[in-house]
C-alpha cells in the first residue's frame, strides 16, 4: 500500500466526472445552443437577470413605501447610568478615558451622557459631555461636581464670517 501524503490524495473512483466542453459541435452532445436553449436574454453572451428582477412587474423594493428618516445633525451619545459608576473610587474623576478604561463605553471619540438610573453614594467629579437633570440632582446630593464643556455656537448661514 502506498503511503498517504498530501501529494498522493485522489478522489474516490467514480466520484468525479469530466466537465462538459460546450459548443464543440453536435457530436459532443452539448453543441449547437450549448445548453442555453433557443434565443432570449439568457441565450445571449453577457445576458443575465438581476436577482431582484420580477419579470417586469413592479418589484418589491418599489412596491413597499419609503420609511424612516435619519437627521444628519444627530449626534449619537454613549449612555452611562449612575448604577454603573459604583465601581469608581471616592473622589475619582469621571472622563471619557476613565469610562473607556473601565469598559463602560466603547469609543472615546463619541460624546458621553450620564443618566440618572440608580443611585450614587460616593463623591465623584464628572468631566463628560452631558448629564440628565435627575443624574445632576443625585450627583450634587452625593457631594459630586459636574464640569460640562462650553457649547459650540454655530454661525447662521445668512451671517457672514468676521474678517481678521
Amino acid at each position: 500500500m502506498k503511503s498517504l501524503r498530501i501529494g498522493t490524495l485522489r478522489p474516490a473512483k467514480g466520484a468525479t466526472h469530466p466537465r462538459k466542453r460546450r459548443g464543440l459541435g453536435t457530436g459532443s452532445g452539448v453543441g449547437g445552443t450549448s445548453g442555453r436553449g433557443h434565443k432570449g436574454q439568457l441565450a445571449r453572451s453577457g445576458g443575465k437577470v438581476h436577482r431582484w428582477f420580477e419579470g417586469g412587474q413592479m418589484p418589491l423594493t418599489r412596491r413597499l413605501p419609503k420609511m424612516g428618516f435619519t437627521p444628519i445633525q444627530r449626534v449619537s451619545r454613549q449612555i452611562v447610568n449612575l448604577t454603573d459608576l459604583a465601581r469608581f473610587d471616592a473622589g475619582a474623576t469621571v472622563t471619557r478615558a476613565t469610562l473607556k478604561a473601565m469598559g463602560l463605553i466603547d469609543k472615546t471619540s463619541l460624546p458621553v451622557k450620564i443618566l440618572g438610573n440608580g443611585d450614587i453614594s460616593i463623591k465623584l467629579t464628572f468631566q463628560v459631555d452631558a448629564v440628565s437633570s435627575t443624574a445632576r440632582e443625585k450627583i450634587e446630593a452625593a457631594g459630586g461636581t459636574i464640569a460640562l464643556p462650553t457649547p459650540v455656537k454655530y454661525r447662521p448661514r445668512h451671517v457672514k464670517k468676521a474678517r481678521d
